[in-house]
């Protein structure tokens, strides 16, 4: 296996994963309510020069552990705050964790073509694309399994590496476990122990190398963890291990995504636009598990996405981004299938070419149909109807490649739709960013208006509020529900603790759904001035007074 060639690759992929991942990101302001949250909490973090204990609000939040955090402050060290530099992270490891399939599939298949393969079909996949430009812990989370993952592979199938696999097996799942708790521990050991259970090869983490590889583990997890036990104890306790992991078991934050078929169809539809091959290669992979001599890689890959699957499906809290850690698998496998189905020259391949092109253009009338449909939030058709024509060519050539056999080629070009989107969505961002992001209505608000006091919110707009105003926020949620996590700021869902904060404060500015507004109005009264003097996207700028004052 020469090295030269593997660089090649590698090279290749991280000038790919640059346009697929990083360029552009600062175009579109931070969005409600997650990217500014998590980018607030490094923002008050780097206020405060804190890297051990995560603030917002002005205080102590507990949600996640403190590695998501200290590396964002290190971006905004090097790059400043900025839209750029708070995805920069997220970017960054979603490259890496390219690169790491490219790596496990050389290691497993055995074949750089192949591994290259996989590793393009992981690039390529809309929600792995979208989590890497998304201001979460999710991706950083997923890369850092997925790097347990290959590391224990590796020391697996070449014996001479054992003891480095497995100490850097322990050394990412502690690093996960500082990015998300104690779930970057427990994926990947449930995966190794079933596959070594089902290969009756438990003897090999029988060994002073695992023992090593457990103390270290502890050595980076446990002075975090006992710190932040020490310095606030019962509150972070309840907040991050039973509020955060414990509660999301038995109570769901999202009823509607409880449901036993949530989570299979989440991850094949994720891999989009490969969801067909990907249903298509489970099977495969059931036919290559029964195999009498069956390669070790797809049982490992079988139980890697068995150990999500029983994690997180018996929680009754379910969120798509939390099955994130399976889409690398199903990237080696569907990567594995399609290569392999084309190199082979089996006859399915076509009909499947061609149904997945199908589903493409089905885009274009869909686009145009949109278009017109929400004409009020499309004023000008001419970049839409100039992506449908530009989507409507290349169609024609990946028709054109699968009908002259040209398979590889057709796989290629399905790789470039997703980013052609997602550009044209970027460059016409100045169409929806108001509808997403309070930017420009923090802007408008300090720039034409004196604010004293706390901000009045709906609740999906106070941490944008908080983050692009930096003033104090309440939130009115009338017979709403609380924040999942409690924040440490006036949360009002119901009449008379709202109409006691409004006649406390001379002037009240709100940043209100429409809702909202109306409640606001009820509560007042006659007593209240309401005015709303300003629509941004969906967001109203109403200002409160007392008639009295």
């Amino acid at each position: 296996m020469k090295t030269g060639g593997s660089l090649k690759y590698i090279l290749i992929l991280i000038i790919l994963s640059y346009f697929f991942f990083i360029f552009g990101n600062g175009i579109l302001s931070l969005t409600n309510p997650d990217e500014v949250f998590y980018t607030q909490t490094a923002k008050e973090m780097t206020q405060r020069n804190s890297w051990v204990v995560p603030y917002l609000f002005g205080e102590p939040q507990f949600e996640k552990p403190i590695l998501t955090y200290f590396l964002m402050r290190l971006g905004f060290l090097a790059m400043g705050i900025s839209n750029f530099s708070a995805r920069f992270m997220p970017a960054l490891f979603g490259m890496m964790g390219v690169i790491a399939v490219y790596l496990l599939g050389l290691a497993a298949y055995r074949d750089k073509k192949k591994a290259f393969f996989c590793a393009l079909i992981l690039m390529s996949c809309g929600f792995y694309i979208g989590m890497s430009r998304m201001v979460f812990t999710d991706m950083i989370f997923s890369v850092l399994v997925l790097f347990s993952f290959t590391s224990f592979f590796w020391g697996y199938a070449r014996k001479e590496k054992k003891t480095a696999g497995l100490l850097l097996f322990f050394i990412f799942a502690a690093l996960a476990t500082l990015t998300k708790g104690p779930l970057g521990f427990f994926i990947p050991l449930l995966a190794v122990v079933l596959f070594l259970a089902l290969r009756k090869e438990l003897k090999f983490i029988f060994c002073k190398e695992f023992l090593w590889g457990v103390i270290i583990f502890l050595a980076m997890v446990l002075p975090w963890y006992l710190y932040i036990i020490n310095k606030f104890g019962y509150s972070f306790v309840r907040e991050f291990f039973y509020n955060d992991h414990i509660k999301r078991i038995f109570q769901a934050e999202h009823k509607g995504n409880d449901t036993w078929y949530f989570y299979p169809m989440t991850a094949i539809g994720s891999t989009f636009p490969w969801t067909i091959f990907t249903f298509s290669s489970l099977f495969y992979l059931v036919k290559r598990i029964r195999e009498k001599r069956a390669r070790p890689e797809y049982l490992f890959l079988a139980c890697w996405i068995a150990a999500v699957f029983l994690i997180f499906q018996a929680a009754h809290s379910k969120l798509v981004s939390y099955i994130l850690p399976i889409i690398p698998a199903l990237a080696l496998i569907g990567g594995d299938f399609i290569y392999t189905s084309i190199t082979d020259k089996r006859k399915f391949i076509r009909p499947l070419l061609l149904v997945n092109w199908a589903v493409f253009a089905c885009f274009v009338p869909f686009l145009i149909f949109a278009a017109n449909k929400y004409s009020n939030y499309v004023t000008h058709k001419g970049p839409v109807y100039g992506l449908a024509g530009g989507f409507s060519a290349l169609l024609l050539i990946m028709l054109f490649s699968i009908l002259k056999k040209k398979f590889f080629a057709a796989a290629y070009l399905f790789m470039i739709p997703v980013p052609l989107v997602l550009y044209f969505a970027l460059f016409s961002h100045g169409y929806f960013e108001d509808y997403v992001s309070s930017k420009n209505t923090c802007a408008y608000l300090l720039k034409n208006y004196s604010i004293n006091n706390r901000i009045l919110c709906s609740r999906s707009y106070a941490r944008g509020v908080r983050f692009y105003s930096d003033k104090d926020v309440a939130v009115i949620n009338i017979n709403g529900r609380k924040f999942w996590s409690p924040h440490p700021i006036p949360d009002f869902n119901t009449d008379e603790p709202a109409r006691e904060f409004i006649e406390n404060q001379r002037t009240t500015y709100c940043v209100l759904k429409k809702g909202s507004v109306e409640d606001v109005k009820r509560i007042t009264g006659s007593d209240f001035q309401v005015e709303v003097l300003k629509k941004i996207g969906d967001e109203f700028i109403v200002r409160v007074r007392n008639k009295e004052n």
